[in-house]
């Protein structure tokens, strides 16, 4: 079914106020923000909250960073139906990917049951990453290209102030592709979930990112094989120490007068 069957949020009414004591009642456009159950093989496996708009890409991309599949695995069915709290989107894993499910579910069933057990859930946080092995071939020229472009394809946070976008850009800093939702990882799973179920590469271009550079933003683009990311506001330390080990070169506070590339990150 088309997810964008939900009814948009549409506008709220509000009251501005000044400094200078003025109110005046006006109306906004607010982001859409709804639950999604996400069932994989008839199981429940987690609630996210996130813009109900691709949510076939949402559910493809959070596998692939939840570890459930490979990039090279062929996309998955996903079956989204409207719920009256949100949306339920029911996915089939393919073939040989039960037990990697069933250990992912047994691990979240055991997350408090023992002391002992938070040492496990450390290593699952932490878990190794493997290597980049894709190289960008995007210089700065091209970092700065997209960012004067990223605006304009933002037509959701353009109309709410309240959505994080994330991009593909090519080699010269094309933007090919955006997914926009209230959710930093959102947007970034369905961008990456868009782009597996296209067959699409990073062909030599990169990631850019609204927001943040989180850890978790970092293990999304190594397990989608990204060359190099991109991201407007600054890096946590763990995320640097993580892209760092896996090869993945990081370019942050990307802004339009200057951005900080990471030591390994080659850009001419």
């Amino acid at each position: 079914m088309a997810t964008q069957a939900i009814d948009p949020a549409g506008e709220r009414p509000f009251t501005r106020l000044t400094p200078d004591g003025d109110a005046a009642p006006i109306r906004r456009m607010l982001a859409e923000e709804v639950p999604v159950a996400i069932e994989f093989d008839g199981v429940g496996y987690a609630v996210l909250m996130a813009t109900p708009q691709h949510v076939e890409e949402l559910v493809q991309g959070f596998a692939l960073s939840e570890r459930l599949v490979e990039p090279q695995d062929a996309p998955f069915d996903v079956d989204v139906h409207i719920a009256p709290q949100g949306l339920v989107a029911r996915a089939t894993l393919p073939a040989g990917r039960a037990e990697r499910l069933l250990a992912r579910v047994r691990h979240r069933a055991t997350d408090s049951s023992c002391g002992l057990c938070g040492i496990e859930n450390l290593e699952q946080a932490l878990r190794p990453l493997p290597q980049v092995e894709a190289r960008s071939c995007a210089d700065r020229v091209a970092i700065f290209r997209a960012l004067a472009g990223l605006e304009a394809q933002q037509p959701l946070n353009r109309a709410t102030g309240a959505a994080h976008a994330a991009a593909w850009a090519d080699a010269t800093g094309t933007i090919r592709l955006v997914r926009e939702d209230v959710g930093r990882h959102n947007a970034f799973d369905k961008l990456v979930g868009s782009m597996r179920r296209t067959d699409a590469d990073w062909d030599g271009g990169f990631a850019l990112l609204s927001s943040r550079c989180s850890y978790e933003l970092v293990e999304k683009a190594v397990l989608s094989g990204c060359p190099l990311l991109v991201t407007i506001s600054a890096p946590t330390s763990l995320a640097v120490e993580r892209a760092a080990a896996a090869g993945l070169p990081l370019v942050v506070l990307a802004r339009g007068d200057a951005v900080l590339a990471s030591p390994g990150a080659a850009i001419g």
